[in-house]
């Protein structure tokens, strides 16, 4: 007949014996740098959403962009045209959390991306010929919100590259190399401008002067 005091001692020691190794086990993972791998690999995430988020807000604002300036500048259609087209092969581009991981997606975003600020660049230089645009109150609004989203561009990319740094700096980092090869954790490709500067200073759009527009 068994003692149901030393039943309960077994089975306490059980628990303990699971709860102990648990505690070793978080704080191996804590020592060895997976547990910084990912709170690291999630920033990334978050700061990946960002820049997703602001790309959008800007190719929604291109619609109400070039149907108000081909209200004044009817002859210029070939600028509206490249930038129409621009914003199309951005949206043509299936965007998820896996692109950001996979360096050929990534490059083609960029390029897209990049492709489409040169679009915009060259339509808001040929703004500039068309002072009645310019006086044009939902142009003006569209100016402030399109530099508003510039902005917010360059400085999600910075998080965004600040974030994959310091990401890619753990994982390559020895011991830490060692625990991400154990668990299959890879260094996270990142963005990369032919102008560093481009990407840390925010672009200017100005309709009362020289206008520009960058990524």
């Amino acid at each position: 007949m068994s003692n149901p005091s030393l039943a309960f001692v077994r089975g306490l020691g059980r628990i303990l014996s699971k709860f102990i190794a648990g505690v070793v086990l978080a704080s191996t993972l804590s020592a060895c740098g997976y547990n910084a791998m990912q709170t690291q690999d999630e920033a990334a995430n978050a700061a990946w959403s960002e820049v997703v988020n602001q790309y959008q807000r800007r190719a929604d604002l291109i619609p109400n962009l070039v149907n108000t300036v081909k209200g004044y500048a009817t002859h210029e259609k070939e600028v509206l045209t490249q930038v129409t087209e621009a914003r199309a092969r951005v949206g043509s581009i299936q965007v998820d959390p896996a692109m950001a991981t996979n360096e050929g997606k990534l490059k083609e975003y960029a390029s897209a991306q990049r492709d489409l600020g040169s679009a915009l660049s060259r339509l808001l230089v040929v703004s500039e010929n068309y002072p009645q645009l310019k006086a044009d109150g939902a142009f003006r609004d569209l100016q402030a919100q399109l530099e508003g989203t510039e902005n917010r561009i360059a400085l999600a990319r910075n998080r965004y590259i600040t974030a994959v740094q310091a990401y890619n700096s753990t994982v390559r980092t020895f011991p830490n190399n060692l625990t991400a090869r154990m668990f299959g954790l890879a260094p996270r490709p990142n963005f990369t401008v032919e102008n560093e500067k481009a990407i840390s200073t925010a672009p200017t759009v100005n309709f009362g002067g020289a206008a520009s527009a960058g990524q």
